[in-house]
């Protein structure tokens, strides 16, 4: 063989066993892109077929910004994670993502939409229950509390937010603390308020039917009653809000000021390495008691996954091997392990509790069997586009609520009519 006919025949041999490179844009910084880089290498290792690269994109709105601008000029990621309120977004941009129902059936992956806890199943799903893109990094919010506060105080964390007001705010306030604060208002006291009272959201099916006339339901009187117990609450010393960002409402928590802290579930996993001047520990977001006997479960936040589509059949095979990868139980519990986030399987559930972690941290576990609790008609989640901007606008109200420039019942008029000029004009873009 001549030395041509060699090297010919080495670089087609060496072509024949190249690596499919895919990457997954994700907006996971600091110790929870830590843990996606460690995701990545395990996955790499553990064959040599495909390869992952995962690239860190900032924020999740900079990431969903940038996730659509790379579509529109045929650059997109084979991965693109996108939080919660920006699903809506991508599921309704025709042709832009492979539903990954599908994209694991076609590549000989099995497929069960059983196989996933309660809460999980269907926040990132179609009408039909076809899942659209993999949850990935997801959470419930749940109530942190500061045990030796409620030892000093002598309650017990409350069920209701009767209890609450009556009782352990109070006793609480009488302790030197503050009982309550939160970290996301749309989140934890609008879109799993009506879960958890299994309240309509939106109509529509909550904007899973489509998003031709689609409306929000949030101008109702179960959750106004709730932000004008809010404000009474922030009169009586018992709630505190100290602004929009995350941090600002978990940090007086952190440094034993607060009782109880609403977060996410996801938190358990940084709270649990800081060193705090107390113990803490988890149980349910409590319910009112006057609207519904039967509280149901919450579902998910976060962020999940979605497989671009426009790529060929090769890179969508190892995008399908990478989501096999990633639902395995021992991926689900070194995640769960490491952020707090919950195991999306029962398999991983199960592989959990086999292993005793929730022996060792019983808080853990709420955020999971919060999500597991009875379901009802309107626990699954929402679907309504231009999300993002509808969470803006209620911030915006919540803060003027919150501050005294607004009554509940303007607010919520407000709220209504913006978000459904939003959700009007994303109809549009569907049309």
């Amino acid at each position: 063989m001549t030395s041509t006919a060699a090297a010919a025949f080495a670089m087609a041999a060496n072509s024949a066993f190249a690596e499919t490179e895919i990457t997954w844009w994700h907006a996971m910084g600091g110790a929870l892109g830590e843990t996606v880089n460690a995701i990545a290498e395990d996955f790499n290792a553990s064959q040599d077929e495909y390869k992952i690269t995962p690239v860190f994109k900032g924020t999740y709105e900079e990431a969903l910004t940038a996730g659509i601008a790379a579509f529109r000029a045929g650059e997109q990621p084979n991965i693109l994670q996108v939080f919660d309120a920006g699903a809506a977004t991508v599921i309704g941009a025709k042709g832009a993502t492979v539903p990954v129902q599908d994209l694991l059936t076609d590549n000989g992956v099995a497929f069960d939409i059983n196989d996933y806890i309660s809460g999980v199943r269907y926040f990132y799903a179609d009408a039909d229950d076809k899942m659209i893109g993999m949850p990935f990094n997801s959470s419930s919010p749940i109530m942190y509390y500061n045990v030796q506060a409620f030892e000093k105080a002598g309650v017990e964390p409350p069920k209701t937010w009767e209890e609450f007001q009556t009782v352990t705010a109070p006793a609480l306030k009488e302790a030197g603390y503050t009982a309550l604060t939160q970290s996301h208002l749309p989140w934890i006291f609008t879109e799993n308020f009506m879960s958890r009272h299994d309240l309509p959201f939106a109509t529509n099916n909550n904007g899973y039917e489509g998003a031709e006339g689609t409306k929000i339901l949030v101008n109702n009187d179960a959750i106004k009653a709730h932000f004008t117990a809010v404000t009474e609450w922030q009169d009586a010393g018992y709630f505190e809000w100290f602004g929009t960002g995350w941090g600002d409402n978990a940090t007086p928590f952190e440094e034993g000021k607060v009782g109880m802290w609403l977060g996410s579930s996801g938190s358990f996993g940084g709270l649990s390495k800081k060193d705090l001047p107390f113990d803490f520990s988890a149980t349910y977001l409590p319910y009112w008691e006057a609207v519904t006997a039967e509280p149901k479960q919450t579902f998910i936040g976060g962020a999940s996954l979605f497989a671009m589509a426009g790529h060929d059949a090769a890179d969508n095979e190892a995008t399908a091997a990478f989501f096999e990868f990633l639902t395995q139980p021992e991926t689900q519990y070194f995640w769960h392990q490491e952020t707090g986030y919950v195991p999306i399987t029962e398999a991983a559930y199960e592989m959990a509790k086999a292993d005793g972690h929730y022996d060792r941290a019983p808080a853990a576990e709420i955020g999971i069997k919060q999500l597991s609790l009875p379901a009802g008609d309107n626990t699954k989640g929402y679907r309504m586009g231009f999300y993002v901007q509808i969470r803006d606008v209620m911030n915006r109200e919540y803060g003027r609520i919150l501050t005294g420039e607004t009554t509940v019942e303007d607010a919520f008029v407000t709220i209504e009519k913006e978000a459904n000029d939003l959700l009007a004009k994303f109809a549009k873009t569907q049309s």
